[in-house]
């Protein structure tokens, strides 16, 4: 599974970071996460606020910090 974090540095990107790296740990899925910070790459996603969360190429969260389990239900899908 390869997981992406896309956001320039603030404070909520990097809590998004921390509760994705948890999830991750807490469902035991094989996944690699990339801290994604260069804003062109950003929008090539398409996404316009931050911080927001791409799981297999596919945009699973924009805009907002979703809870750890929230995380965790999203890659157990």
């Amino acid at each position: 599974m390869e997981i992406k974090v896309l956001g320039t540095g603030c404070s909520k990107c990097k809590s998004l970071e921390k509760a994705t790296k948890e999830a991750v740990e807490k469902t035991g899925v094989n996944a690699t996460i990339t801290k994604v910070e260069d804003i062109v790459e950003i929008m090539n996603f398409g996404v316009m606020t931050t911080p927001a969360l791409v799981v297999n190429g596919e945009i699973v969260v924009k805009g907002r910090v979703p809870s750890v389990d929230e995380i965790a239900k999203l890659l157990s899908k």
